[in-house]
């Protein structure tokens, strides 16, 4: 029997053993399922302000766990051998949500604040990230996520009373970019704006990639209207490096970062520069 998944836009409709086009998602026996729940191919310890929250519990660490598949298709993705693969060919360790809270529990002394779910996209794991994160908020502690965006709305509201900060990529600010990516930016405008609506803590992230998004009116827009949703949110703008499918284009030159970076302070208070 075909099956929908619902989960995000792309609306995957799938046949009894069919897996969708996140690789972490199936059909089977009629039923839509999480391949990858509870299979961890990476954990850490790492600084709050990696994920990158720079304006949330500064100085702290955070236990950080991702595992494997996404529903963009990043032809810079600097995780790609995760991402981009599906449960045959990742390797991971199985990780129960009591394992992870109990583990993030006993790194509190370490400066631990509680479980961050990144490194693949997360949100295609929904059932474990909520999971996890009921088990984490019943230890008293923090649940951060760092995600593309890209989920249905009604899912994404009931899972934000479990989170207590988000860094959710903005790619870009055309329709023309994110249909390269396999995304909709419509999709994560939205979800930005419930997240603050939310009352949850929201920093934004955008990858200057080379000729392609760092051009100083494409910045301005984006600035203008996170501003408009609310001028007090972070907005971090990364540096892109060859990666994956984009190995022959150049860094993004430091003065451009530099440069856009200022045009985006004339709409936000916050505006960071990473990995420069």
């Amino acid at each position: 029997m075909k099956v929908t998944c619902s989960l995000c836009f792309h609306h995957c409709a799938l046949e009894n053993g069919q897996t969708g086009y996140c690789r972490a998602r199936g059909n089977r026996g009629g039923v839509i399922v999480p391949l990858n729940y509870g299979k961890i191919s990476g954990i850490a310890l790492d600084p709050i302000e990696k994920k990158p929250l720079r304006r949330f519990h500064p100085g702290s660490k955070i236990l950080s766990v991702g595992s494997f598949g996404c529903n963009l298709r990043c032809p810079f993705c600097q995780n790609h051998e995760i991402s981009m693969a599906g449960a045959e060919d990742a390797e991971t360790l199985y990780l129960s949500p009591d394992a992870l809270a109990e583990q993030a529990e006993r790194l509190r002394e370490l400066g631990n604040i509680g479980a961050a779910y990144t490194y693949n996209e997360p949100l295609i794991g929904y059932e474990y990230v909520r999971d996890c994160a009921g088990r984490v908020r019943g230890r008293g502690m923090l649940n951060v996520l760092v995600s593309n965006g890209t989920i249905s709305a009604g899912p994404w509201r009931e899972l934000l009373p479990l989170l207590d900060a988000v860094n959710l990529d903005l790619k870009g600010f055309t329709d023309a970019w994110y249909r390269r990516l396999g995304g909709d930016l419509e999709t994560v405008k939205e979800n930005i704006r419930i997240a603050a609506e939310a009352g949850c803590h929201v920093e934004v992230t955008t990858l200057l990639v080379t000729g392609e998004n760092d051009t100083e009116e494409e910045i301005n827009a984006l600035s203008a209207w996170l501003a408009s949703v609310n001028r007090l949110i972070p907005l971090h703008l990364s540096r892109f490096f060859p990666r994956y499918r984009m190995p022959d284009k150049p860094p993004t030159p430091l003065d451009t970062v530099y440069r856009l970076a200022d045009t985006a302070r004339k709409h936000l208070a916050f505006v960071y520069t990473g990995n420069c």
